[in-house]
């Protein structure tokens, strides 16, 4: 099965996909699959449907979209672990898989397989796997696929934003990384940006000044900043001083932007971290808000003040979670002013944690409960960044928060 998919997948289309999942799956005994991915605000999953006559299930006989709240689909997808839906007189069910690029959850994944044939189970689960590798090969190139996972029009700005991140999940056997942004469909100046060198994660989280097009623009520079110049090997002040001096040159309209750029060496949890004009990150240990990481900071980037931030640095923890934000995470407002706040945010990520929760799933519902908060609709950009370190003897720890088993409370 996986050997005729995986020649078939080099030519290809996403459009193709269900059909060929499906006619390969069928030659194991896997039947009836379906394939929904999330939208980008994972509230809703959604069928992907093929073409021609080998596209799989009739989509007409199929729920085209699933709510994540609530459902077995959605169960699956949450609590990143497979579900048995529905069984049959027959001695088959429905079977519910997390479709997984590494811990970035891409959707579910549904087949009918006899209930007493742990082969099947595997099978199953393998399939989702390959799946999951061909959404994120084709996805890129694939309009159809762009819409199908969005629920309303994007602005420029926010093409832009969505096109310039790294995947909003990232984890292996030392750190699990994942994000969240909002309004996920009007971004303006917010973002964040994460990428690991040898046994160093370099992070970095973003917020330009203004919500339009202008404030994505220069974001947009700030983020190629950052990339080129820690590409070079540059340290954390000589990363910001490259930022400056792009956004000088690039940007006369005077916006600026404020940062939190931080280094996490992996072999031994230290983290090191400056501060240009944006909030202090902040540190949870064993389920207890434990600091705010206050540091002697900079002024923002681009204003040419030229005051530089000091460098501090941290010993982490194995199991320590680190929160990078933006000030619209703790700033939105519902009708009556009242500000979300910081202390109701880490909260928040504290109770899941304590629920079992893992971090994509922790951020899925801080992003719901902070639009519930404002009523649906944000003022400012919101993200928020979590890092997760479990150090080198936390491999199953780490394997465990990929693969969570069923939290404690109900998912919704």
């Amino acid at each position: 099965m996986l050997r005729e998919l995986v020649a078939e997948s080099h030519l290809m289309s996403m459009e193709q996909l269900p059909g060929a999942a499906a006619r390969h799956a069928a030659d194991v005994g896997l039947h009836d699959v379906l394939i929904y991915v999330a939208d980008l605000q994972q509230n809703v999953l959604r069928l992907l449907t093929g073409k021609g006559p080998d596209a799989g299930a009739d989509p007409g006989d199929e729920l085209p979209e699933i709510k994540i709240s609530g459902t077995i689909a959605g169960r699956a997808y949450q609590t990143v672990a497979p579900v048995v839906g529905q069984t049959f007189d027959d001695g088959t069910c429905q079977y519910w898989m997390p479709i997984l690029d590494g811990a970035e959850r891409l959707g579910v994944i549904r087949a009918t397989i006899r209930q007493d044939d742990p082969q099947s189970r595997d099978d199953a689960e393998y399939l989702a796997g390959m799946v999951a590798l061909i959404i994120v090969s084709k996805g890129p190139y694939s309009d159809s696929f762009s819409r199908l996972v969005r629920t309303r029009e994007m602005t420029v700005s926010a093409e832009m934003q969505w096109r310039l991140l790294p995947p909003v999940t990232f984890a292996n056997d030392q750190v699990v990384i994942s994000a969240a942004l909002e309004p996920a469909y009007r971004l303006g100046g917010d973002t964040f940006d994460y990428a690991l060198a040898g046994e160093t994660v370099h992070l970095g989280v973003f917020d330009a000044m203004g919500h339009d097009t202008t404030a994505g623009l220069t974001t947009a520079l700030t983020v190629a900043a950052f990339r080129k110049h820690r590409l070079r090997g540059a340290d954390l002040i000589d990363v910001g001083r490259g930022i400056e001096e792009v956004l000088a040159e690039q940007d006369s309209s005077g916006r600026f932007v404020t940062a939190v750029l931080a280094e996490l060496d992996l072999r031994t949890g230290t983290l090191s971290w400056a501060c240009y004009g944006h909030p202090s990150p902040v540190i949870i240990r064993k389920g207890r808000w434990v600091t705010t990481l206050d540091c002697d900071p900079g002024t923002p980037l681009g204003t040419g003040l030229g005051v530089e931030p000091a460098v501090c640095t941290e010993q982490l923890e194995p199991g320590d979670r680190l929160l990078l934000y933006t000030d619209g995470i703790v700033e939105a407002r519902d009708p009556h002013k009242r500000e979300f706040g910081l202390a109701r945010f880490v909260d928040f990520v504290i109770k899941r944690e304590a629920d079992g929760l893992a971090a994509p799933e922790t951020l899925r519902r801080l992003i719901h409960s902070i639009l519930a908060h404002h009523e649906g609709r944000l003022d400012d950009d919101a993200t928020v960044l979590l890092l997760e370190w479990h150090g080198w003897s936390g491999r199953e720890d780490a394997l465990e928060a990929i693969r969570q088993s069923e939290p404690r409370a109900d998912p919704d």
